[in-house]
C-alpha cells in the first residue's frame, strides 16, 4: 500500500512543480516561497484549532494534532532549516533554468537517499527493486546530456550547482523524515503543521533582512494564483508521502524513487505549457524512469 501512496504523492508533486515554475518566473523568489508555505499552513491551520477545541472530533476524523514535547520541536526545527535551505536554492535555480532540466536533476535525489538508506537504515531491496532503482538513476543521467543541447553547461552554470545542492539537502531531509515518522511516532498532520510553522519563521527572518527593507524588490513581486496552489499541492503530496512512511515495511530509498514518476507531468505537460526545447528527446529517459517505477511496483 505504501508504494501506491508514494504514487499519489508523485501526482501532487508533479502538479506542484508546474505551478511553482509559473509562480517564480520573473518574480521575487523569497516572497513566493513564503506565500506558498504560508498558503499550505493556513490550509492546515483549522486542523490545529480543531485538535485544541474539539479533540474528540479530531481523533474520530483521524486528523488530530497532539501536543509534542519541546525536544521533538527541536527535531522538527532541524528539518525545517534543511528544507528551507533546499527550497531557497531550488526556487532560485527554477527561476533561471528550464523546468525540464530542473525537475530531472531534482529527481536524482534517490541516489543520495540510496546511500543513506543502505548505511543508516540498513535497507535491503530485492533484485527486481534494485534493477528498477538503477534504471531510474541511469535515466536521470541521460537528462544532463540533453541539457547541454539547450546551452546549459552542467560544469559552469551556478544554478546547476544550486539545484544539485538543493537535491542533496532534500534527500537528507527525506532520510530524516523516516526517523521523525517511525522513531518519534509523529503523524503526518502534526509533522506538516509544525514543520510549516518553523519554515515560515525562518523565511520571515530572511525577508526582514533582504526583502522588506527594499522598496524596489517589494515592487518587483507579483502575486499569482499559482502561489497558493503550490502550497496546497505540496501539502497534499507531503501528507501521502508521510502516510506511506508510517508503514513499517516502507523502504525510503524505493519510496523516494517512486516519487520520481512526477516527471510525467513536469516533462510532458510542463514542456508544452512553457514551450521548452527537446521535449521528444526527454521522453526517452522519461520512459526509463517509468520502467524503473514499474519494476519496483511489480516486485
Amino acid at each position: 500500500m505504501w508504494m501506491y501512496l508514494g504514487l499519489l504523492a508523485a501526482l501532487f508533486l508533479g502538479l506542484h512543480n508546474l505551478c511553482k515554475k509559473h509562480a517564480v518566473q520573473g518574480n521575487e523568489v523569497f516572497p513566493v516561497l513564503l506565500g506558498t508555505i504560508g498558503s499550505g499552513f493556513i490550509f492546515i491551520l483549522p486542523l490545529f484549532f480543531s485538535s485544541v477545541f474539539l479533540p474528540e472530533y479530531s481523533k474520530a476524523s483521524g486528523f488530530f494534532i497532539p501536543e509534542i514535547p519541546w525536544e521533538v520541536h527541536g527535531f522538527i526545527f532541524i528539518k525545517s532549516a534543511i528544507m528551507a535551505a533546499s527550497w531557497i536554492l531550488a526556487y532560485q535555480a527554477l527561476k533561471h533554468l528550464p523546468i525540464t532540466i530542473v525537475t530531472p536533476i531534482r529527481s536524482s535525489g534517490p541516489f543520495f537517499t540510496f546511500i543513506g538508506a543502505i548505511f543508516i537504515y540498513n535497507e535491503r531491496p530485492n533484485p527486481l527493486q534494485w534493477l528498477g532503482f538503477f534504471v531510474i538513476i541511469f535515466s536521470m543521467m541521460l537528462y544532463s546530456r540533453i541539457g547541454k543541447k539547450e546551452g546549459i553547461n552542467f560544469k559552469r552554470n551556478k544554478w546547476i550547482f544550486a539545484i544539485i545542492a538543493a537535491t542533496f539537502l532534500g534527500a537528507s531531509s527525506g532520510l530524516y523524515d523516516k526517523y521523525l515518522i517511525q522513531s518519534l511516532d509523529l503523524n503526518p498532520q502534526t509533522l506538516i503543521f509544525w514543520f510549516s510553522f518553523y519554515v515560515i519563521l525562518i523565511l520571515l527572518v530572511i525577508l526582514s533582512i533582504s526583502w522588506f527593507p527594499n522598496p524596489e524588490k517589494r515592487k518587483a513581486f507579483t502575486w499569482r494564483w499559482s502561489i497558493p496552489a503550490v502550497g496546497v499541492l505540496l501539502l497534499a503530496a507531503d501528507y501521502f508521502y508521510f502516510k506511506a512512511l508510517q508503514d513499517p515495511e516502507a523502504l525510503i530509498m524505493l519510496l523516494s524513487a517512486i516519487k520520481r514518476s512526477q516527471l510525467i507531468i513536469a516533462v510532458v505537460v510542463g514542456g508544452l505549457i512553457f514551450k521548452e526545447q527537446n521535449k521528444r528527446k526527454k521522453l526517452v529517459p522519461l520512459c526509463g524512469v517509468l520502467l524503473g517505477v514499474f519494476l519496483i511496483l511489480y516486485s
